[in-house]
């Protein structure tokens, strides 16, 4: 154990963050926030933990749901095949663990979406097993005290990280040795602007005496950002609007979108939208009412969607085929709230409810 470990331990008792999970430590308490933390700010997830937990209390309410509900009650979270995931673990826990959460690190393993960093964190916070947890703020954190110098994403780097915080790890301390580092990566020594006069460690950290926090960790290579432009219809009908399923392979599986695609460099989108929206359900349409574009981003794209009211022109057909889709509806709109929508078309519809209202009189 690192001189660093005890003053650690220390900080984290008198400021460690106040959590929902931590009032009990309850393994489906730390497992669904550790799933849902993933690519998430800390405010927003537990927010979407406190309605989650709500909803479903434990693991067999879980499994008990449907895949669409599931959906729903992450939707806004993004990355959703880890909802997915999720639901296909808890069948396997009420199935073969009797409704609970397993803490070993290598049966957590075998759990579909649980790969080595959610098993030691559940292992170690809720379980209590000396198992080291490396997350970024872990990685960013261990680069600094120790100045290394090379990106954090790299896996050799990553590697080193987890040697050490594994090699500082006070035995039978886990819970708390863990959370400290978390805690103190995403308070104290956070990407920009660290807070090193605060920090009850940097009297051992090695790039506060070598001038080199500004430069630690050192940034990895990073994907350009891919611009997309695409159309969409709301497509109103006897009071209905059209919806169709993305598959499950695809990104957003299992979500619900509207007909249209992606435009080409000179493309109108209005021009554009009648052909895109044949080809994606076989309906022929004509606009009614052009919505505000509007904007979201996934991984590295950036995505820019143009939103149209649209009716089914006259004397064309009303039976969509829909060859790329799981799966399609005519949906009330009162129960529009029942679907679970990816960020695009969910502004769209957060933006003309009146308009879509007025339309389907």
């Amino acid at each position: 154990m690192g001189a660093f470990v005890q003053p650690l331990l220390t900080w984290f008792r008198l400021q460690g963050r106040q959590l929902p999970w931590r009032q009990s430590y309850d393994p489906y308490h730390v497992w669904i926030s550790e799933i849902m933390l993933q690519q998430t700010q800390m405010e927003r997830g537990v927010a979407y933990f406190l309605r989650w937990v709500r909803r479903f209390a434990d693991v067999q309410a879980v499994a008990a749901a449907s895949e669409q509900e599931i959906l729903k009650y992450w939707e806004g979270l993004g990355y959703y095949a880890r909802a997915r995931n999720l639901h296909r673990a808890a069948r396997e826990m009420a199935a073969h663990f009797g409704g609970r959460v397993p803490c070993d690190y290598q049966t957590l393993l075998s759990l579909p979406g649980i790969g080595p960093y959610t098993a030691a964190a559940i292992a170690s916070v809720a379980g209590q097993q000396d198992v080291a947890v490396v997350d970024a703020n872990v990685l960013r954190l261990f680069a600094r005290l120790f100045d290394i110098a090379r990106p954090v994403s790299e896996r050799q780097c990553r590697a080193e990280v987890e040697t050490l915080a594994a090699g500082h790890l006070p035995v039978g301390q886990a819970r708390a040795y863990n959370q400290a580092l978390m805690d103190l990566g995403g308070l104290i020594c956070t990407p920009k602007r660290p807070r090193c006069t605060d920090c009850p460690i940097a009297a051992w950290c090695l790039a506060r005496q070598r001038g080199t926090v500004s430069v630690r960790p050192l940034p990895g290579k990073r994907r350009a950002p891919v611009y997309l432009t695409r159309v969409a219809a709301l497509i109103v009908a006897d009071g209905r609007l059209f919806l169709q399923q993305r598959p499950a392979a695809a990104v957003w599986g299992g979500l619900w979108e509207f007909p249209g695609g992606e435009l080409v460099e000179g493309d109108s989108p209005s021009t554009a939208l009648p052909g895109k929206v044949l080809a994606a359900c076989g309906l022929s349409v004509e606009i009614r009412q052009t919505i505000p574009p509007v904007s979201h981003q996934y991984t590295h794209h950036r995505v820019t969607l143009h939103g149209f009211i649209c009716r089914i022109r006259a004397g064309g057909p009303r039976q969509p085929n829909c060859p790329d889709a799981a799966a399609w509806q005519w949906v009330a709109l009162a129960d529009l709230h029942r679907f679970p929508f990816p960020a695009g078309p969910r502004k769209l519809l957060a933006a003309v409810r009146q308009g879509l209202a007025a339309e389907s009189c």
